[in-house]
């Protein structure tokens, strides 16, 4: 029973604070005045009393009445029933002054109305909700008061003070206040279900379906929601209707539905609530950024962008909608029906209201079905405690994704559920009763609409009894105010009297008395146990029978010691426990092998059961909701192996790596769990036995507690004190023996072996976990553990105690949290902290000896190599390509186990692949560790032992990626101390902190302070002398002496030097052409070295300019080698040696230099030495000096400047080198070329004549005598010549000719005049410049790629060849990446302006290349033009010159664009010379008779000139070479002489022992030009960038190649020999081509009889000669077979052109009409093909080609299918028969393919042929003239053609041939 009203409160409008900004209210009386004790006075009412604020008004307003809700600090929830009525109050100007804040305002305003009104709300404050009941009672008191009733107020108020109604029990009770009234209280049947009345179906019309779904599920997942409505009433019915649908939960955070204006900050709190606010207040709501803001009057949820609400799970949701829409709108089912019932309205609103909420009662029992077998009772006694297991409820439901579900049961409601519904012995109601008996139902009728409506009717007619359980009430009666009374005026109506407490509180004090002489109620409360209705349902579980089969049949093997067998279902089962059916039935299987709680196995079990106890729990989540760890936990501590030394190990310290075991909520699980089973044991065995077991149930244990308990629970009462005493004191020690156990094993399972190598403690998993797992963890846990484990230096420094006082401290948290709820005493707890094994334990596991992971193969280093870091433990993962996994067939190499290594020059991995079955492979991945372009961290996944592992992946510009795991033993500061290492190596301060420097010094990394870069001359002239010392006295320095066709001294350079004496002094005479004669000693050492450079000694080759220094000697010489650049003070980036015009001073140069980029002004690298054309290199102009560059001669200048004498000085620089061509100076200045047709000098194929097209000036062509003969790298024939060719400058442009194959087409210039200069320039930089058209050179201007975008196309082109992971993606196949990278486009764009250069250069015009700043794109595109035009630059000698002239010499930036060191870290990695090095690679596809070196030399130097092993690509010009003193020691004696500091040097070396880098098809002809074709079409990804030998890593670094001897001879090692391998010798041997060297094990033939030829001398003891001079010897017995035979000799020539037979050599060349030619010439040398010149009219030897052909296609005069008539009884078979004109032999084969014929017929023997008939068995579907006869002097053979035609073709062939001979 409890009382209807607790107070009675009259609040009226506080007039004394009138005056303040904001109308206040004040209590006028309280009735009782005293508090009763047990519902304390709520405070604030007159704040909730007006919402809105307390204002006067001018206009009376009707009254109103709504009801508020208050909270008190208990929870308690007070309904406050507020009844507002105005009345008239007095004026302000009577009261008294206006207050201050009103002083400023107009006059108009302070002119108040004659009459204002003010609220008096009369409120109810009760306990209990009956809202329409207190609207009568307030309605009634104000009835009696405004029609003046003879009944006193104080009377009706004591009466409502005084009511007692029962809170439930559906019993009715009538009431009365004394004023004539009477009313009926309706009692709910079951007060634990809500009263909603009609709320819920009004807030289903308010909103619809799915907003209120949404608001169900923000309320259920603790999000913030806030009600708008101008209605109080509606904002509360809102409110009340949203708890009523979450129902069985009570909702348990903030609850206001209607909040005063006063307190809106209550809507900033961080925590969860349903507030409810009038609309005026929607403005200050528009900043809540994380609130759900629900408009009633306008239907909308709003829900901001922050804010995520988990939906309902599928397809709960749709089968909700589905039911509240039939609900709703009934004819929604029935609107298409074409004869619609004629009944389907909607309920009416009451029972509407119930079907919905019947809905959601029918939801939620599918959400909670079977809860109640996931409660774990662990005190029964005093009180029961219960705990909810979640993550066994999601796994069973298999809904642990679900984010909806996975909320609510973390959310507070959930756990108010379970500690409310828990106990297994209480009242149950509607709920508990549908979770008992209508699951079952619910599961098969929820796909039948009509019977789930049907179900939802019943339930629904439940809740409607519930609130009414007798439909037939009495009527109220209730007085209302008359209607004249409404509409009286204000005037006339007194104001609410003050009433006489004491005559109230004399009411209230006769009730009291009245009701403590009355007998208690005693409610009869019906207890009983909950039923837990039908368990959950397992789900389907994908294993199939034959998986589960596969661990038990390995499970029995591993434990009969048969462990090869074992061995081989492994992986088997390591896959099948991928699945949970597998991993269930591996725990259950492992039980069955423990007895006693111990099993000692032997080292190879112990192993096994490991790995698979990894590979299971690798697979669970750290919520375990399978059960899984759960399983495992007791198995761990069990299985265990003897050590040596007495020691066993158990298992638990090899499963430690599960981020399950940091999880609190999992151990707190696991301990409720066994807390339970050992909670019943004690009740079963204190005799309690005859408790009803369950019968039928999945887990029986688990009924059996709940049922125990309840049983206990109703005997509780009846115990004796003692027996409760004593009960309650054995569950304690219960809980506190099973909190020692679980402190032991979770010390077991969360102490490392060694701090250094537990993963979880790294990560600081507990720390993480702690924060979140439960309320009682505070953050000091973290914070010490990010103390302990976040610093730098990681574990180096941190103790191992550490360690254990953060596993200590974690576990000490779950002692308290499990003890506090499990209700251990103080005195218990105190003991049990002090019996937790901590730092003990842990010393104890550090002398555990740890199983011994396999051995690490060191890896072989350089001479002068060292380790930086030891081995590191690592996984080598496999990344994007595909051949070393095993996915193309083939083993799967990767992933492997081993070890990374970093040393001074590498970063290597060496390891063995984890697939057993692949054998003891050694896999070998490194790279140069300068060749790192990137390096990330990242995250990967082990198959093994499935660990989730940190690691790096590392990738290098050698087209290398190595991406590692670290392995478990890898401390995580090891790992970054690898890292920091890597980068210090990786970028050195100085260049001199590179491998190439610091060979054979310590391993310490080496600091250098960068040097001033502006150092004086006098600093550089030192050092120039000191390297010049340095060098002198040396024996051994070779000169090459190159004697010129040009040059008129023969005698040797040092005789010239010691005769003609060079000036290095600093000041420039301006007379002066040529060398001074005056120089110092000291210096002339230093000039030698200077000339001794690339340069120089090309510049002699080609007679470019003399060294003399008398005017009468070198008058002719167009040019000089000019030392104006001696001391680098004209350009830095030059050589010290130039050459320049004759005419043109030093002194000029050095102005002219300042107009260009650089100062890298135009100087002469090559001269053509058939057209005297010359070939010039520069930078581009600097802006300044564009425009006066290109302006015309004859315009106006405005006056002398310095830019214009400048600009005039470059043009005389351009006219000397226009008038040193021999061209220019014979025509004598003349600008035109009469009858210049075509500007090639060469031959051009049309049709098949020959056509040659030369000069009109006969001297000219006689000059031109022996006239280029141009290559084109293609097979196909002629028809060369397109109907249109544009000119040069349009081709150069990128405007390509439609010319087939690729090839581009002769230059036509459309002017009549030819330019002497072409000037290749940047578009961006020469536009707006005009030409002139007396000007004698021409300026081209060309698009060129710039530095950035080689860069990013690098970048696309590594990613395209070497990508990180494998991907189904097309957009990212090979093909699709190596487009997007446009690579193949940038050496398209090189390579064309390179060829068009070489054309102009062949007709007699001079070219400029002047592009960027003149270090980049010039120096490829001169390189190549020298390489394609002159043949010396194909040989060895030779491209080391062009090498060294082009790129070292000119200064490209070798070390700046490699990015060699710190400085040049941020620009990156970009790959000029790599790129040159691709163009020359696809040149030498084309023609691979030209080139002496081979693939493998490009190679080497694309691997090299990255590696830092050398000093040859260091540093960016020769000045810093000087300045660092390592220009000239190259040549010089070196103290340790296995270290080659120079890459030319050691490629010297390594080409005299072997053959590697010597192309076999070397056979080159005398000044050709070769033109390649550049479309991309013709171009090959060339194979640097693909290809990948994992036995042994990059071939490039000979020494360290497995199995390399000093001979090639022994190149290849017989893989028996190897020291990996134990295999018996055998001659076969498995190939895989990403595994082995393909050039090793299956070299070519030539290489292969070099090596028999040496194996053999070695056998017979001879002296083995170099295989040189094999190779020569061989050639010159062929070359004089060659010239002894007259016969072309097919059998020597075959040797020297085994793989070139389709291979064309050149298109450009005379083609004859006559026949083969009468001999047959390889030309294996040179001088063999010298004289061969197309003028003579014998055909040069690249025509040879189109006439050599197999013999075998010669042979095949007729082929086809004959039938031909077997023997005597034997069938017609088709047979391919073959008619050899040559041989006079008709051969017969079993099919085309067939080598070997079947048999032959000589022609010689054949007497007649003639048509034949058909025999029997001939073929029945072949015409008669079919047949035909061939008669020999031995027999006749019968033959049927395919018809008659075919049979005539086949006589005809044959009596042509018998005539013939």
């Amino acid at each position: 029973m409890a009382r209807l009203a607790d107070y009675f409160v009259v609040v009226g409008y506080d007039l004394d604070k009138r005056g303040s900004s904001e109308g206040q209210g004040r209590i006028l009386q309280r009735f009782p005045e005293k508090d009763w004790e047990d519902n304390p006075f709520p405070q604030g009412i007159e704040l909730f009393c007006q919402p809105s604020g307390w204002q006067l008004v001018p206009v009376e307003l009707p009254p109103s009445f709504f009801v508020a809700v208050l909270t008190d600090i208990n929870s308690e929830r007070h309904y406050c029933a507020c009844f507002t009525f105005w009345e008239t109050v007095e004026t302000p100007q009577v009261r008294g002054e206006p207050s201050e804040a009103d002083e400023d305002e107009t006059p108009e305003l302070l002119q108040t109305p004659a009459q204002l009104y003010g609220p008096k709300s009369l409120v109810l404050v009760s306990r209990l909700d009956h809202t329409e009941v207190f609207r009568n009672c307030l309605a009634l008191i104000y009835t009696v008061h405004v029609d003046s009733l003879i009944v006193p107020l104080e009377t009706v108020i004591g009466n409502l003070l005084t009511c007692i109604i029962p809170i439930a029990g559906g019993s009715q009770r009538t009431i009365t206040l004394g004023a004539g009234d009477r009313q009926v209280i309706q009692t709910p049947v079951n007060d634990s279900l809500p009263v909603s009345g009609c709320s819920v179906a009004q807030l289903f019309r308010q909103l619809g379906i799915v907003n209120v779904l949404c608001l169900f599920c923000a309320a259920l997942t603790e999000h913030k929601i806030l009600f708008l409505s101008r209605s109080y009433q509606r904002l509360t019915d809102a409110c009340r209707a949203l708890l009523a649908i979450m129902f069985p939960l009570k909702y348990s955070f903030t609850y206001v539905p209607i909040l005063p204006g006063k307190l809106l900050e209550v809507l900033s709190t961080p925590t969860p609530f349903i507030i409810g606010v009038n609309s005026s207040f929607r403005s200050e709501t528009q900043e809540l950024l994380d609130v759900i803001i629900a408009d009633l009057d306008g239907g909308t949820v709003t829900i901001p962008e922050c804010v995520h609400i988990s939906p309902l799970p599928e397809p709960l949701l749709q089968h909700t909608q589905t039911a509240l829409s039939m609900v709703l709108d009934p004819e929604l089912e029935v609107a298409d029906r074409a004869f619609p019932p004629s009944s389907t309205q909607p309920s009416a609103l009451k029972i509407q209201d119930k079907e919905i909420r019947a809905v959601f009662l029918w939801l939620f029992a599918q959400l909670f079905q079977g809860y109640r077998w996931c409660l774990h009772i662990i005190r029964i006694y005093p009180e029961p405690v219960i705990r909810f297991h979640k993550a066994a409820f999601l796994g069973q439901r298999t809904l642990n994704e679900d984010d909806f579900l996975v909320k609510v049961l973390d959310g507070m409601a959930f756990a108010g559920f379970v500690s409310e519904r828990g106990p297994p012995y209480r009242a149950t109601d509607l709920f508990d009763d549908l979770i008992a008996s209508q699951v079952e139902r619910i599961r098969t009728e929820q796909d039948d609409s009509r019977k789930v409506m049907k179900h939802i009717g019943e339930l629904a007619e439940q809740l409607f009894k519930n609130e009414n359980p007798y439909p037939t009430v009495a009527m109220h009666k209730v007085q209302r105010p008359a209607d004249s009374t409404q509409s009286r005026t204000g005037s006339c109506l007194a104001s609410f009297p003050l009433l006489d407490d004491v005559a109230v509180q004399l009411f209230i004090d006769h009730a009291a008395a009245k009701l403590s002489t009355a007998p208690p109620v005693v409610k009869a409360e019906l207890k009983e146990m909950v039923p837990s209705g039908p368990p959950l349902g397992e789900c389907v579980l994908a294993n199939s029978a034959r998986r589960l089969e596969v661990v038990r049949n390995c499970i029995n093997y591993i434990f009969d010691s048969k462990m090869l067998e074992a061995k081989k279902l492994m992986p088997a089962v390591l896959r099948a426990l991928k699945g949970r059916a597998a991993r269930v039935c591996l725990t259950q299987e492992l039980n069955q092998h423990v007895l006693q709680n111990r099993a000692v196995l032997d080292d190879q079990q112990f192993d096994y059961i490991v790995r698979m106890m990894n590979c299971t729990l690798q697979d669970c989540s750290h919520m375990d909701e399978h059960g899984i760890a759960a399983a495992l936990l007791p198995l761990v501590t069990a299985f265990c192996r003897k050590l040596g030394g007495g020691i066993t190990q158990f298992a638990y310290s090899c499963v430690q790596e599960h981020m399950v075991w940091t999880n609190m909520q999992f151990w707190e699980a696991m301990f409720y769990s066994d807390v339970q089973s050992h909670i019943r044991a004690l009740y079963l065995e204190t005799g309690d036995r005859d408790a009803p077991s369950p019968e039928g149930m999945v887990a029986p244990g688990q009924q059996g507690a709940l049922e125990l308990a309840s049983e206990q629970t109703r005997r509780w009462p009846a115990l004796s004190k003692e027996t409760q005493q004593e009960l309650v004191q054995k569950e304690e020690s219960t809980v506190f023996s099973q909190a020692i156990h679980y402190a032991n094993r979770m010390s077991y399972l969360l102490l490392p072996l060694d701090t250094t190598k537990n993963r979880l403690l790294r990560s600081t998993g507990l720390a993480e976990v702690e924060s979140v797992s439960n309320s009682y963890v505070t953050n000091s846990i973290a914070g010490s553990m990010a103390e302990s484990y976040d610093t730098e230096s990681g574990f180096e420094d941190a103790e191992s105690s550490d360690v254990a006082n953060s596993v200590v401290r974690f576990i000490n948290r779950f002692v308290d949290k499990v003890c506090n709820e499990s209700g251990v005493t103080n005195e218990h707890l105190k003991a049990l902290h002090a019996m937790i094994p901590g730092r003990e334990t842990h010393v104890e596991t550090r002398a555990l000896q740890v199983e011994h992971a396999p051995k690490l193969l060191r890896p072989t280093l350089l001479p002068g190599e060292e380790f930086v870091m030891d081995g590191m433990r690592v996984h080598l993962m496999s990344d994007g390509r595909e051949e070393a996994t095993g996915v193309m067939g083939g083993p799967p190499l990767l992933p492997a186990e081993g070890a990374i290594f970093l040393t001074t020059y590498r970063i290597i991995f060496k390891g063995t692949p984890n697939d057993p079955l692949v054998g003891e492979q050694v896999v070998t991945r490194s790279f140069p560790i300068a060749s790192l372009t990137k390096e990330k961290k990242i995250s990967v996944s082990l198959s093994m032992d499935q660990f989730i592992q940190e690691g790096l992946q590392l990738r290098s510009c050698t087209f290398q990626l190595i991406k590692i795991g670290f392995d478990e033993e890898v401390a995580s500061d090891l790992a970054e101390v690898f890292r920091k290492h890597v980068h210090k190596l990786r970028y050195p301060q100085h260049v001199q902190g590179t491998f190439a420097f610091t060979v054979g010094q310590s391993a310490k990394l080496v600091e250098h302070k960068t040097k001033d870069k502006n150092q004086s001359l006098r600093t550089l002239s030192k050092n120039l002398v000191k390297s010049a010392k340095r060098t002198i006295g040396r024996q051994y320095v070779t000169r090459k002496k190159y004697s010129p066709p040009t040059w008129e001294n023969r005698s040797s350079l040092q005789s010239e030097m010691d005769e003609d004496e060079i000036s290095v002094s600093e000041e420039v005479e301006p007379s002066s052409h040529t060398l001074s004669s005056t120089i110092r000693s000291s210096d002339r050492q230093t000039m030698s070295n200077v000339v001794e450079r690339a340069c120089c000694r090309d510049y002699q080759r080609m007679g470019l300019g003399t060294l003399s220094n008398s005017l009468t000697r070198s008058k002719n010489e167009p040019f000089r080698i000019s030392t104006v650049n001696r001391m680098y003070t004209v350009c830095r980036s030059y050589p010290g040696l130039l050459i320049v015009p004759q005419s043109i001073p030093d002194s000029t140069i050095q102005r002219i230099s300042r107009c260009y980029r650089q100062s890298r002004f135009p100087v002469i690298c090559w001269r053509n030495s058939r057209t005297k054309a010359v070939l010039l290199r520069s930078a581009g102009l600097h802006a300044k000096g564009v425009v006066g560059f290109f302006r015309s001669p004859n315009a106006p200048s405005a006056g002398a400047s310095q830019a214009d004498s400048t600009s005039l000085e470059q043009e005389k620089y351009l006219q000397a080198i226009i008038s040193s061509m021999p061209l220019y100076s014979e025509i004598n200045g003349r600008n035109t070329l009469s009858g210049f047709t075509s500007t090639h000098m060469s031959t051009s194929v049309m049709g098949q004549r020959a056509r040659v097209i030369s000069l009109s000036q006969p001297r000219v062509s006689v000059k031109a005598r022996g006239s280029p003969r141009g290559k084109w790298g293609s097979i196909r024939g002629s028809g060369r010549l397109s109907a249109y060719n544009p000119d040069v400058g349009n081709r150069l442009t990128g405007k390509e000719s439609p010319q087939a194959n690729g090839g581009p087409s002769e230059p036509y210039f459309l002017r009549q005049q030819r330019a002497y200069l072409y000037i290749i320039g940047d578009k961006s930089q020469i536009k707006g410049g005009k030409q002139d058209p007396l000007q004698q050179w021409e300026v081209v201007p060309i698009e060129v790629c710039d530095v950035r975008q080689v860069k990013n196309s690098f970048k696309k082109l590594m990613k395209a060849c070497v990508p990180s992971s494998l991907t189904s993606d097309l957009n990212m196949s090979f093909h699709r990446c190596l487009e997007d990278s446009e690579w193949m486009n940038l050496l398209h764009r090189v390579l064309q302006v390179s060829v068009l250069v070489v054309e102009l250069l062949a007709t007699g015009s001079s070219v400029m290349v002047s592009l960027e700043d003149g270090w980049d794109v010039t120096t490829q595109v001169v390189s190549l033009v020298q390489l394609l035009s002159d043949p010396y630059y194909r040989s060895f000698d030779g491209f080391r010159l062009l090498v060294e002239k082009e790129w070292l010499s000119f200064g490209h930036r070798f070390s700046h664009r490699g990015a060699q060191t710190l400085a040049g870290q941020g620009s990156g990695f970009t790959p000029v010379f790599l790129q040159f090095l691709d163009c020359v690679h696809q040149i030498h596809l084309q023609f691979p008779m030209e080139f002496e070196f081979s693939q493998y030399y490009l190679k080497f130097l694309a691997y090299h000139y990255v590696s830092n092993r050398f000093r040859t690509f260091l540093l960016d010009s020769d000045y810093e070479r000087i300045e660092l003193g390592v220009l000239y020691e190259e040549k010089g004696e070196r103290k340790t002489p296995q270290v080659c500091k120079s890459v030319w040097d050691y490629i010297d070396r390594l080409h005299k022992k072997t053959p590697v880098f010597y192309n076999y098809m070397y056979s080159p002809e005398e000044e050709e030009v070769l033109k390649p074709y550049t479309f991309i079409s013709n171009l090959k990804v060339w194979d640097f960038y693909t290809e990948e030998v994992l036995s042994e890593g990059p071939s490039y670094d000979w020494e360290l190649v497995r199995g390399q001897p000093e001979g090639p001879g022994e190149e290849v090692a017989p893989a028996a020999e190897r020291p990996e391998t134990a295999a018996p010798k055998s001659q076969r041997r498995v190939v895989w081509p990403c595994y082995d060297s393909l050039s090793k094990v299956l070299p070519d033939a030539i290489t292969k009889l070099l090596q028999d030829v040496q194996t053999l001398e070695a056998e017979l003891g001879h002296v083995s000669e170099k295989w040189k001079d094999s190779w020569d010897k061989i050639k010159h017995i062929q070359r004089t077979e060659t010239k002894l035979e007259s016969r072309p000799s097919f059998s020597s020539s075959l040797l020297m052109s085994s793989n070139l037979v389709h291979q064309r050599r050149s298109q450009g060349v005379y083609l004859q009409e006559r026949g083969v030619g009468s001999s047959i010439n390889l030309g294996l040398d040179c001088e063999a093909s010298a004289t061969s010149t197309p003028a003579t009219g014998r055909p040069s030897t690249s025509t040879l080609y189109s006439q050599f052909q197999s013999t075998e296609s010669e042979n095949r005069s007729f082929e086809g299918i004959l039938y031909k008539k077997g023997a005597l009884l034997k069938p017609w078979k088709p047979r391919w028969f073959v008619l050899d004109k040559t041989k006079h032999q008709l051969r017969y084969y079993e099919t085309r393919q067939d080598k070997e014929f079947k048999g032959v017929i000589e022609l010689a023997e054949v007497e007649s042929v003639i048509p034949g008939t058909p025999t029997m068995g001939a073929p029945k579907t072949i015409e008669e003239k079919a047949f035909f006869d061939l008669k020999t002097t031995k027999r006749m053979y019968n033959f049927c053609a395919t018809d008659s035609q075919n049979a005539q073709l086949w006589m005809d062939s044959i009596q042509s041939c018998l005539s013939d001979a």
